[in-house]
């Protein structure tokens, strides 16, 4: 189990790392719109690849924290009848959720969401609109997401079973702060190093 638990730390540390990446490009987003904003009013001049590329970024930013959102437990749950059950009952109806839901539900939508990403970038597929982008990379993000995703997934469900068996915390259990609260502590513990 501790070799599972290793892996399942390293998965972990690979969704936090690639999550507070992606954080970065919804400033590039914003910037982006702005400036397309701004040059479009002020010169009268633009291009559909600044606007195709807010929406690439915009997937890439969804799809690519997938993963570290499941890890921060922050996907929407709808806990009516789970709540009234015990801690044990719930990890396993998580577990299995997981793996007869999350796991084949990614793995069907790598397998079918890959050919068009080959096809794409075999035949240099572009956008339809005038001064539009190359598709494969958007496409690409696709199968990258659900990957990081299911990866994710297996890392959850190792935490779980570890929970069941003794061998580990319970994963859904993060203390009493919420992700902003996280947020802002992150912020001064940066802060305070820099002073």
């Amino acid at each position: 189990m501790d070799m599972l638990l290793r892996l399942a730390g390293g998965i972990d540390r690979l969704s936090e790392w690639v999550g507070r990446s992606v954080a970065w490009l919804v400033l590039v987003a914003v910037l982006i719109s702005a400036g397309n904003a701004i040059v479009r009013k002020v010169a009268s001049v633009s291009s559909n690849a600044y606007l195709e590329i807010q929406w690439y970024l915009f997937a890439a930013i969804f799809l690519l924290a997938a993963g570290y959102t499941l890890l921060r437990q922050e996907h929407v749950k709808v806990d009516v009848l789970l709540s009234r059950w015990s801690r044990r009952t719930q990890i396993k109806i998580e577990i299995f959720g997981l793996v007869c839901f999350l796991l084949p539900f990614c793995y069907e939508v790598i397998t079918l969401a890959w050919p068009l990403v080959v096809r794409a970038y075999v035949s240099g597929e572009m956008s339809s609109n005038a001064g539009g982008l190359i598709r494969w990379p958007v496409y690409a993000l696709v199968p990258a997401g659900f990957s990081l995703l299911a990866l994710q997934g297996l890392s959850e469900i190792i935490k779980r079973v570890a929970f069941l068996t003794g061998a580990g915390p319970d994963p859904a259990r993060r203390g009493d702060k919420s992700a902003e609260d996280e947020l802002a502590e992150a912020i001064r513990a940066q802060e305070g190093a820099k002073s």
